[in-house]
């Protein structure tokens, strides 16, 4: 034996998939009444450590928001007399525990509630049996007792007194609990986990997390679910599946219970949503399309099927749950930029999918707001779940689906210090608006990595740059490694085509090659540059007119490098030049942007222009030649050796004064 209280762990050990509990109960006492004469709160005082250990306990649990509960039993009437309210007022008040169970009882009394507002106002009278509804109005709170084994769908109690807060009794060691939690989150009360009984059996956490799904739309929702205006059984379109429904002031929650084994998927009730609401399947979390007829809405509802063998055990059923919500959340997915705003409320949770205790989360202050996701949550795929809070109560939820694979932007474009003349080998590129669109002019036979960008053409409104003339040169990265003294960190193939640490006579004028991401970066930062993104490099190749060469709208092999078999000066073909004299832009080496992009799998930069080689034997080669300039190509990021080559360089830009 260890000799140590284990409680505190045990009371956080299943806070992933519960979030905590609400309240937890010590019970020294039966069976050990009766063995001897000692009555039960002999039991509490001679506890290991005594009063003040579970004073302790109370102080530890209270931190973590659970209230502490001490058990109180009315048939102990033949062990040493002490008067029991007297008894029960002194535990309390050593304790300051939170609440009393009382045992075998479905009322309370005056006397025993005065004595515990003694102690400290707001202590919970627990009855253990269902109250009766004239025992009702003594009591906050109760017990469905597990001696009705398997509940009636609609409990009456909560019919009768929707503000009484009804707990369903769950024995672990009688099976499995699924259909107790089902019942309970169908009537909007919770559940007591009783282990007092011995039996701690393999599934307790698959059905936890059940249970944890369900307490948290619950505690979310509280002000519904003890709605005195809630609607049990409405009408629905098919048999053996139930729906309640819980309105609130700003709000309307249905609860779904199905005993169909092969389950429900499609519209179920009717109902009416308030002007400026929406409908949100919380338990699925998906936002619902509903067929509007007359004043009223057909609401779709998907429950899980089961095996038909479970129908009569406590395994049968599944759950849904709806609510029509207030439409407060503006969001909006900019590749990996989610933007949000709120103009109530007190928090904004962002999911990297279906809100848990488990789940990864970002929280904001409402407000506006944009964020990375993969920097807040992670590598994540396929459902954003966006939700606003006032505190604890659920105002609002957005569901965002991104299809598996999707490309996200995740670099970020950062200002270099302003120049307000034209900078030398640079040429100003004007503001403008531009209609900015990227085509894949040709397919690969393969093509399993999805290309970033949508098929809709999308509007910037481009501020004043200044780009290189041409790509950074041999004798350029030359001046910069002798300023800088730069060495990579990992020099696999670094400028693998020069020879003694410089290029071979005559290819000085020629675009630096064998460079990866890292190193034009560097360059760039020296230069006080920085890398294009594809909008700047495509605006700055194109103008406004949708050009799809820099010379205009065809092909023409004496404006650029085409069937050279090597790079060329770059200043070659002087009548290569975009609309702002942008020269060198396709045929020659492949550019880098500054874009990063992350898929779930790959990293990848884009590239644009095309390159000298070009090799023709297959279909299923990345494409080489001159390509138009809004056509992107891929580079995957494997490692420098990898990625630095002999037809990828770069060039760079530089932000303009205002």
């Amino acid at each position: 034996m260890t000799r140590e209280y284990k409680f505190d762990k045990f009371l956080s050990k299943w806070d992933p998939l519960l979030g905590g509990f609400e309240g937890y109960m010590i019970w020294p006492t039966w069976p050990r009444l009766g063995v001897d004469q000692r009555n039960q709160w002999d039991m509490y005082r001679d506890l290991p450590g005594g009063l003040e250990e579970i004073r302790r306990q109370v102080r530890f649990a209270q931190a973590q928001g659970t209230r502490y509960f001490i058990a109180y039993n009315p048939w102990d009437e033949s062990t040493r007399r002490e008067d029991h309210i007297a008894g029960m007022e002194e535990m309390l008040r050593a304790m300051q525990a939170d609440g009393v169970v009382l045992d075998t009882w479905g009322q309370s009394s005056r006397e025993f509630q005065n004595a515990a507002d003694r102690v400290k106002p707001g202590i919970v009278m627990y009855s253990e049996g269902m109250a009766v509804p004239k025992d009702m109005p003594g009591i906050v709170a109760g017990r469905v007792h597990d001696a009705i084994y398997m509940p009636p769908p609609l409990n009456l109690n909560k019919l009768i007194k929707p503000d009484f807060a009804i707990f369903r009794v769950i024995q672990l060691a009688e099976g499995r609990i699924h259909r107790e939690v089902a019942v309970s989150f169908f009537n909007g009360y919770g559940s007591e986990l009783n282990i007092m009984r011995p039996g701690r059996p393999d599934w307790i956490a698959e059905e936890l997390a059940y249970l944890g799904r369900t307490t948290k739309i619950l505690r979310e929702n509280s002000a519904a679910f003890l709605s005195t205006a809630w609607d049990p059984l409405l009408t629905t379109s098919a048999d053996s599946i139930w729906v309640n429904a819980w309105p609130a002031p700003s709000k309307t929650l249905f609860t779904v219970y199905n005993l169909r084994p092969e389950g429900w998927s499609g519209p179920l009730f009717r109902a009416r949503m308030p002007k400026g609401h929406h409908a949100v399947d919380l338990w699925n979390h998906e936002e619902l399309a509903l067929e509007v007829i007359s004043d009223s809405v057909t609401v779709p509802v998907t429950a899980d099927g089961f095996s038909r063998a479970w129908l009569g055990t406590r395994q049968e059923g599944s759950v849904d749950c709806i609510a029509f919500l207030p439409t407060l959340l503006s969001t909006s997915l900019d590749q990996d930029s989610l933007s949000v705003s709120a103009t109530r409320g007190t928090k904004i949770v962002v999911w990297a999918g279906t809100p848990g205790y488990s789940t990864r989360s970002a929280e904001l202050p409402s407000g506006t707001h944009a964020i990375s996701l993969l920097n807040r949550l992670g590598r994540h795929e396929e459902k954003v779940v966006v939700q606003l809070f006032d505190s604890t109560d659920l105002l609002d939820e957005r569901v965002l689906n991104i299809p598996l694979a999707t490309p996200r932007l995740i670099s970020r474009k950062a200002r270099t210090d302003p120049a307000t003349s034209i900078p030398k080998g640079m040429v100003k590129i004007q503001a403008g608006s531009f209609t900015y669109h990227s085509t894949r002019s040709f397919l690969s036979p393969n093509e399993v990595i999805p290309y970033p960008g949508s098929a809709t053409p999308k509007t910037y409104a481009i501020p004043a740059f200044y780009m290189d003339t041409y790509p950074v040169t041999n004798a350029q990265f030359k001046e910069f490694l002798v300023a800088t003294k730069y060495a990579p960190p990992d020099p696999a193939n670094f400028l693998k085509h020069w020879n003694g640490g410089s290029p071979a006579a005559g290819m000085e004028n020629h675009p630096v090659v064998y460079v990866d991401r890292g190193d034009a970066e560097a360059y760039a930062r020296w230069a006080g540059k920085r890398l294009p993104t594809e909008v700047e490099w495509q605006y700055a190749a194109q103008g406004t007119d949708g050009r799809k060469y820099p010379w205009g709208k065809d092909f023409d092999s004496t404006r650029c490098n085409y069937g050279n078999t090597t790079t060329t000066p770059v200043d070659a073909y002087p009548t290569g030049a975009s609309p702002f004299g942008v020269m060198d832009l396709v045929g020659n080496v492949w550019q880098l942007t500054g874009d990063v992009y992350n898929n779930n799998t790959f990293n990848f930069v884009m590239m644009r222009g095309g390159c000298y080689y070009n090799p023709t034997s297959s279909w299923w080669y990345s494409r080489g030649g001159p390509q138009p300039v809004d056509n992107p190509q891929i580079l995957l990021l494997v490692s420098p050796g990898f990625d630095r080559c002999s037809t990828v360089g770069f060039r760079c830009v530089k932000d303009a004064g205002r």
